[in-house]
């Protein structure tokens, strides 16, 4: 990505979901508003921060089950250096080294790599009022990260694939970080399509193109193939994706002042029309959720 382009995504990125969660910016605020809403603290009952939108939590367990089934320790390693690309916030950060811990895979060092700097000083406010040490928040894009070659074991990316203009050369880049026979793991929210079927105009109005882009499921596997990924599987999600976002929405439609005292009345309508949105398509074939494991050659 040109720095121009760099530059121009970020301030798109920042403005959408600045748009979206504004109350986010002020989280010791909504930290407080959520927790009393779900009266529980951490990064679960916080939903993430900023983990309202498609799949959220259950999409964060998906990854670090697949991270716990997938990964074998290097000889001599008994923690895993990590990262997420397109961290935003860091909520799925925190919440899937959580769980990982919680399952038995140590973690020495968890970067969160994101592009907009505002969304890299609230996670790191929230990384060092929860006592993270491990967590390290790196602005930077998806893909120039400041860290050397070979440098982790695993990559995560929890989402954020839509909003990459060059999603062939983050997974190149995702490849350029992980040792060999190192892990990635990513969910396909609402970034992959079946190929000769564009998205609705429906779910276009609430995923503009210049924030949500899209890639074929050939492009995407001919990306994993150059990026010198091998072991690529891929879980259909649709089923389950379909099945979560109902849910989602019915909390949303059930608690909509409580959603709407913490994030805002007009983002609580964007959530709920989001969701509803991006159920449709993957209903109707358009948009294929999707988790995809791979590993470093």
């Amino acid at each position: 990505m040109t720095d121009t382009g760099t530059h121009g995504q970020r301030d798109v990125q920042y403005g959408y979901h600045r748009g979206l969660f504004p109350a986010l910016h002020d989280w010791e605020r909504t930290e407080r508003s959520i927790v009393g809403f779900t009266g529980e603290e951490g990064p679960s009952g916080l939903l993430g921060l900023d983990q309202m939108g498609h799949f959220g939590p259950q999409g964060c367990d998906l990854a670090a089950d697949a991270v716990v089934a997938g990964y074998t320790p290097a000889p001599g390693r008994s923690a895993v250096d990590l990262c997420e690309l397109g961290s935003g916030f860091g909520g799925a950060l925190r919440y899937t080294v959580d769980r990982l811990t919680a399952r038995g895979v140590a973690v020495r060092r968890a970067h969160g790599v994101e592009l907009v700097a505002e969304h890299c000083a609230v996670s790191r406010r929230i990384s060092r009022a929860q006592g993270r040490e491990a967590v390290t928040e790196i602005c930077a894009s998806a893909t120039a990260v400041p860290l050397p070659d070979a440098a982790l074991d695993v990559v995560l990316v929890t989402g954020s694939m839509p909003h990459f203009p060059e999603p062939g050369d983050v997974l190149r880049e995702a490849g350029r970080l992980l040792r060999p026979g190192g892990l990635l793991v990513l969910t396909e929210e609402v970034s992959l399509t079946p190929g000769g079927r564009e998205p609705s105009a429906a779910f276009r109005a609430t995923h503009p193109r210049d924030v949500f882009f899209t890639t074929a499921l050939a492009d995407r596997l001919r990306q994993f193939a150059r990026a010198g990924f091998t072991d690529v599987v891929r879980r259909d999600l649709t089923e389950w994706a379909a099945a979560l976002l109902a849910e989602r929405l019915k909390v949303v439609r059930i608690f909509r002042g409580s959603v709407a005292g913490i994030y805002g009345t007009e983002p609580a309508d964007l959530i709920r029309d989001t969701l509803t949105a991006a159920r449709e398509e993957y209903l109707a074939g358009r948009l294929l959720p999707a988790l995809f494991s791979a590993r470093r050659s």
